[in-house]
């Protein structure tokens, strides 16, 4: 029995068990750590209300990175006695040879970063790059996802974004409605807020909108007033049956009675 205690003991203060130990207590405190900083970031990105940094998941990355990163040297430093200076500086001398091998990932980490913490695009956004165009999900490490309008992803490394024009389109959620009023120039305003009115009740028949219609002109020439409506709706699925309803509504008032009363008869003479 006395020897059994003594194996027993001997075991519990054996160097492997305490070192094992070790590096489980700092890896389990690792992964609490970086899953309590993902929950927070990913809050504080999403729910910013001045939107100071967008939230892609490229900080949330970084950020849980950084904290294994952490873990891993203390990990090193306290269980295993390795000098994690010493590697650092190492590493440091192999530096370029790394960098070298890792060229294209570190342009688009670095494409990354610039991308998102300047703004140029950030999840929502309706973009154009090259041949593809769509709504941006999401900005990682060494990619950007943008969904097209045929719902398929595509996948554009953050090296040829930063390479490459960029063009940011209206939400997909905007409509505009190009007219032409044909009407006495003393009555466009008075004819404008009548459109205005037929417009916002038909886009509201087809869904909800969050900018009301709004009618502007930029030209006139031989057959009128050149303008457009310019309108959002809530869901962007409900943008063509609202353009359609509020094409449906506003024609009518797009020309003067006289307009339409001319071409009645000229219509009825075509027929005798």
């Amino acid at each position: 029995m006395d020897q059994l205690l003594h194996n027993i003991d001997s075991l519990v203060r054996a160097d492997w068990l305490n070192t094992a130990l070790s590096v489980v207590v700092i890896l389990v405190l690792t992964a609490f750590v970086a899953r309590f900083v993902t929950h927070f970031l990913r809050r504080v990105l999403n729910f910013n209300e001045e939107k100071d940094l967008p939230s892609s998941s490229i900080f949330v990355n970084i950020a849980r990175g950084a904290v294994w990163l952490l873990g891993i040297c203390i990990m090193l430093d306290t269980s295993f006695n390795v000098n994690v200076s010493a590697v650092i500086a190492a590493l440091g001398v192999g530096g370029i040879a790394i960098s070298l091998g890792f060229q294209d990932t570190i342009s688009n980490l670095i494409g990354g970063l610039q991308v998102s913490l300047l703004r140029i695009i950030k999840p929502g956004d309706n973009i154009e790059v090259g041949s593809s165009r769509g709504v941006v999900k999401d900005v990682t490490w060494r990619h950007t996802t943008i969904k097209n309008s045929d719902g398929e992803e595509v996948i554009i490394p953050n090296s040829i974004i930063n390479k490459t024009a960029l063009t940011h389109l209206p939400p997909t959620n905007q409509a505009s409605v190009p007219i032409v009023v044909v009407t006495d120039g003393a009555q466009l305003d008075e004819r404008a807020h009548l459109i205005e009115q037929a417009a916002c009740a038909a886009a509201q028949s087809a869904g909800k909108t969050t900018k009301d219609p709004a009618v502007a002109f930029s030209a006139v020439d031989d057959s009128g007033f050149v303008g457009s409506i310019t309108f959002r709706m809530a869901d962007s699925r409900d943008k063509a049956s609202a353009v359609d309803a509020v094409v449906r509504a506003v024609a009518p008032l797009t020309r003067t009675a006289r307009t339409t009363a001319g071409e009645s008869e000229a219509h009825e003479g075509k027929d005798a």
